[in-house]
Parts: C-alpha cells; sequence; structure tokens
C-alpha cells in the first residue's frame, strides 16, 4: 500500500525545488495534492507534472503571507478534496541582502520573518483546523541548520527559522491530544535552482556550509523523502522533532 493513500496535502512553495519534489513524491505515495504557490506558472507547471502520471493534483494561488489568500486556498482544497490530513509548510529562503545583525537592512529582517515564520504561522492557523476534523495528522514545518548552529551574516534568516524551530515544538505539545503530530525539516545546502543563484552572492555563506557538507549537497528530492517519512505513519509516534538534513554538517 502508498503511504498516502486516501490522504490530502498541503505543499505551500510546491512550484519548484524541494516543495515541487515533495509535491510530485507525495502525489505517487497516494495523496492529492494541492499544489500552494504564489507563481501561477509554476505552480500549474508542478499540477502538469503530477497528472501526468496520472495522480490527483489541483493548484491555489496563494500569497502565504496573507490571511485572506491562504483562508480562500484552505476552502478550495477542503470543497475539492473534502479535506487536508497533510500540511508541510516548505515555503520561504533567505536572499542575499541578509547579513550579520548590525549591517543586514530593517526591511530584510521584517521580509523573513513575514515569508518564514509569520506565513508559517498562518497556515497552521487555518489548516490545523482541518486536519483535527479529518480525525488527525502530520503538520511538517521548513527550518534550517542555521537555526541550529551559529552561522556568518544570515542573521534575519536565522532568526525567522529559529523561531520556526520553536514554534513547531509548540505546536506539538498543544496539538498532540487531538492526533496532529508537529515536525519540522531542516535542510542545510540543497541543490535547488534559488541556492545555486545565490552562491557567491551570499558572501560564501552557502560555500562554506557545503564545504563542512562531507556527505555533499542535499538533493531536492533528499529533503522530500524525509517530509514523507514526517507525513506517513511511518512516524506516527514522532513529533516536536527537528530533522536535520545536512549531509554531515552538524555531526562536523
Amino acid at each position: 500500500m502508498k503511504k498516502l493513500e486516501n490522504k490530502v496535502a498541503f505543499i505551500t512553495g510546491a512550484g519548484a525545488g524541494i516543495g515541487r519534489a515533495a509535491a510530485l513524491l507525495f502525489a505517487r505515495e497516494g495523496a492529492q495534492v494541492a499544489v500552494i504557490e504564489i507563481d501561477p506558472v509554476q505552480g500549474q507547471q508542478t499540477v502538469d507534472m503530477i497528472m501526468a502520471e496520472g495522480n490527483q493534483a489541483m493548484f491555489c494561488h496563494t500569497d502565504i503571507t496573507e490571511q485572506v489568500s491562504v483562508e480562500n486556498a484552505v476552502r478550495a482544497v477542503v470543497e475539492r478534496f473534502g479535506k487536508i490530513d497533510i500540511l508541510y509548510n516548505n515555503a520561504g529562503g533567505s536572499t542575499n541582502m541578509d547579513d550579520c545583525v548590525s549591517d543586514a537592512p530593517i526591511d530584510e529582517f521584517w521580509k523573513k520573518i513575514k515569508l518564514d515564520l509569520f506565513g508559517t504561522w498562518l497556515c497552521c492557523r487555518s489548516v490545523i483546523p482541518e486536519i483535527i476534523k479529518a480525525g488527525g495528522g502530520s503538520v511538517i514545518n521548513s527550518t534550517s541548520v542555521f537555526a541550529l548552529r551559529g552561522t556568518h551574516k544570515k542573521d534575519a534568516y536565522t532568526a525567522a527559522k529559529g523561531g520556526v524551530s520553536a514554534l513547531t515544538r509548540s505546536m506539538a505539545i498543544e496539538y498532540g491530544q487531538y492526533g496532529v503530530r508537529v515536525n519540522a525539516v531542516a535542510p542545510a545546502a540543497t541543490k535547488t535552482e534559488r541556492v545555486q543563484r545565490m552562491i557567491g552572492g551570499d558572501a560564501g555563506v552557502i560555500q562554506r556550509t557545503l564545504d563542512r557538507q562531507f556527505l555533499g549537497w542535499s538533493m531536492p528530492e533528499d529533503i522530500a523523502n524525509a517530509a514523507l517519512f514526517l507525513a506517513s505513519d511511518d512516524a506516527r509516534v514522532i513529533t516536536g522533532q527537528i530533522l536535520a538534513i545536512d549531509g554531515g554538517l552538524t555531526a562536523s
């Protein structure tokens, strides 16, 4: 039996990179997938790829930092698929504008907080009640190894991702009584198009990170595999955990 048979997954940032890899994998494992994406072209491309394999998906044009947009997406998914069992808060990321706290632009801090932390919080706020109605399920958040150890010139991003890690643990305690498991994946340098474009323009932070990943680059599929594990019944007694997928970085 497929790992996510008869499940409905709500995946943010599913138009590219890790989110797309997860959307394709979850669909192959039996889930009906809601592709939650701000870029309509990329979002629809992911849906087309899923459906070309004979699986089920829908696209919701969504800005995860806007309450009405998120609520509309949740409503549309429930109307189409009847429920939501899995929330994967994948959307987020850093930029080359980030820096140490004394040099980073103030706007960069608020952009990271709004997208990475508030966007995660907002999707949880709207989706978790639906997961409870469905009888329980899984929330997977996206933090970063940069939130688990110190790094250079990423203070806005690490602040936001540190908040996601803390929120993950808090929600695990809050919602466990309803059968909702809440965990997070913490990738290190992952070979997405966005990250590859950033190399060389981020004061060498990504390259220094990669140099310490003695197993090399993570691929989007590696992160998707970890998210699948946390979404499935294989992880039925795991909650409140931060799973590093880092090529050995945190061990070095």
